[in-house]
């Protein structure tokens, strides 16, 4: 079960082995939250039984990262109380936090991981959880491992950015097949010998009160304490692993065989719908995986010698699964390749040069409108159907996938500069979108700029050589009237 290195990085300069006088094997759980598939769990477990220690999984929830709300909140509360009744019967002890107010929460890793042997947490490098496991490390006097579990390859194992997907996908195709044979473990818990739980000083329970299962269960949870935004209701989709498997079992059952003709058309279903789960953690991109290798009885001698980069081909599957592998894999770890290379990543100078150019070059042409982000929110422009996305985000959280590159487009067309374009675009998606604040939903952004993208011709008044989108040739490709009905104003 030992899981190989190219996942694993040293973070802080505490000693070299772990403190066999330590009580526990501390788990912080802080990226990939669910119990199965989980690389970092299942290196937690092999040092617990490594050094004989019980596990300890501590899972927080702050309160004061940007864009908290009711949303985020509940999407996050609902997948830990399917990781409560996961852990509850196994010899792990679960540490579920709910910070009450902002900082309430500090103190609370370092008291646990000066009870602890070894502390070990998930490497997302993105959003705000590299600095704060940079600041956590600083403070913490035991060996502190990350672990990557976010897809199929580990970032580090790639050396350098890639520009484009066809580049990445052509790399892939090249060093991927040794990790599609280190896949984690779907119970990594079965693995800890039956022992006595671990045991927490009373002083960090009563500063630092777990929050109790009923809390976790409870549909009708109140949120109204906690200092987020209440503005930003829950959205469609329920949270937690449980929910997460159903629509992968769901999408590859009934959903993948018409996903290339259905995914595209915004009055159609047509996606899995797994995007929030795999930005929160609730589902692993492995778990998804190992589903279509069931459905296409796939095995490693249907990989194709041929590694050119092509979208289809390489996997030896049907048309519908190569297609989706390649959002799953190519396009989504495209995201985590530039988050991990480049800190970066979310400011407009990372564009690619021709895009800065070709952006600068065309910033003060005449635009026919120009609105304010209040506009934008609240879904208060000309086009009907891009105000229909606009209201989808707000509503449920999430918008079609088609849609959300012309929304992106028509923001860049419609904002006074393509900076103040960036800028919108990145708070509307970070504070209504559940799968936002993550790589994948960076590179969507960053699309809409150029970024992966190539020079297009001829140019065009506002986006020179980016590439073009516009109401009417998409109403002109798909069905779109339901759409603007169902989110009419």
């Amino acid at each position: 079960m030992s899981v190989e290195i190219p996942n694993i990085r040293i973070r802080n300069t505490g000693p070299e082995k772990p403190d066999l006088k330590g009580e526990f094997v501390l788990y912080w759980m802080t990226s990939y939250r669910r119990t199965g598939w989980n690389f970092s769990l299942q290196r937690a477990v092999e040092k617990a039984i490594e050094l004989d220690r019980p596990l300890v999984i501590l899972e927080a929830l702050r309160c004061g990262y940007k864009w908290a709300s009711d949303r985020l909140h509940t999407f996050i509360i609902e997948g830990m109380a399917d990781n409560a009744a996961a852990i509850r019967n196994t010899p792990a002890f679960y540490y579920p936090y709910l910070e009450p107010h902002r900082d309430d929460g500090k103190g609370l890793l370092e008291a646990l991981a000066k009870k602890a042997s070894i502390v070990i947490t998930d490497y997302f490098p993105c959003f705000f959880i590299p600095r704060m496991v940079s600041a956590a490390s600083r403070k913490i006097k035991v060996p502190l491992e990350l672990v990557d579990s976010n897809g199929i390859l580990p970032v580090a194992a790639a050396d350098r950015v890639f520009s484009t997907a066809y580049s990445f996908r052509r790399f892939l195709q090249k060093n991927l097949t040794p990790f599609l044979h280190e896949m984690p473990l779907e119970d990594p818990l079965k693995e800890l010998p039956k022992a006595v739980k671990a045991k927490i000083p009373r002083d960090i329970f009563l500063k630092w009160p777990p929050v109790g299962d009923s809390y976790l269960r409870d549909k009708q949870r109140d949120l109204s304490s906690f200092p987020i935004d209440h503005a930003v209701t829950r959205g469609l989709a329920a949270g937690g692993a449980k929910e997460a498997e159903r629509i992968m079992k769901d999408f590859i059952a009934s959903g993948l065989a018409r996903y290339p003709d259905t995914r595209n058309q915004p009055e159609v279903e047509g996606t899995s719908g797994l995007s929030p789960y795999l930005h929160f953690g609730h589902i692993s991109a492995h778990q998804v995986l190992h589903g279509i290798f069931e459905k296409e009885s796939w095995f490693f001698d249907r990989l194709s010698p041929r590694t050119s980069g092509a979208r289809s081909g390489w996997w030896g599957m049907s048309e519908a699964a190569e297609a989706f592998l390649d959002e799953l894999i190519t396009w989504r770890e495209l995201g985590f390749n530039i988050c991990h290379f480049r800190a970066d990543y979310h400011m407009y100078e990372s564009l690619p040069g021709w895009a800065l150019e070709t952006l600068y070059d065309h910033e003060m042409d005449e635009r026919k409108y120009i609105y304010s982000l209040a506009r934008f929110e609240s879904g208060d422009t000309h086009d009907p159907l891009w105000n229909a996305a606009q209201v989808q985000l707000v509503r449920e959280g999430r918008i079609h996938n088609y849609l959300r590159m012309l929304w992106g487009k028509k923001i860049l067309e419609w904002s006074p500069s393509p900076k103040q374009a960036l800028e919108i675009m990145i708070e509307l998606n970070n504070k209504y979108a559940l799968d936002g604040r993550d790589p994948n939903s960076y590179s969507g952004i960053f699309w809409t700029f150029g970024r992966y993208d190539r020079a297009w011709g001829p140019q065009r008044a506002i986006f020179g050589k980016i590439r073009y989108m516009s109401s009417k040739n998409t109403a002109r490709k798909y069905g779109v009237k339901n759409y603007i009905k169902w989110y009419g104003p």
